[in-house]
């Protein structure tokens, strides 16, 4: 199995997803923090985290994947919704709320 079918797996294996730098739980940059802040607000607790710093083929990979530069990415039913500056926009609209229902 090649990285793209990996992350294909945890995307389509998972209702949300995180790729992130650190764990929720201590988040290694601004905008990984930001990403699981807003994922909180939004009442979802339970999520399932990538750590991309610990796996390089995976932080190369799933940048392919989505053809998106940045991390984190957030993902919902399977699909790319976005980085951190999307989620925000998503979440003061209320559509993010509305996504994670």
């Amino acid at each position: 199995m090649d990285i793209q079918d990996t992350i294909r797996d945890q995307v389509t294996g998972n209702r949300v997803v995180l790729y992130m730098k650190g764990t929720p739980q201590f988040p290694q940059c601004g905008f990984s923090a930001n990403a699981v802040n807003i994922l909180k607000r939004c009442g979802v607790q339970d999520f399932f985290s990538v750590d991309v710093l610990s796996n390089p083929e995976i932080r190369q990979g799933i940048k392919e994947y989505a053809n998106w530069p940045t991390i984190p990415q957030l993902y919902v039913n399977g699909e790319f919704v976005g980085g951190s500056d999307i989620m925000i926009e998503l979440f003061q609209s209320g559509e993010l709320q509305e996504m994670l229902k």
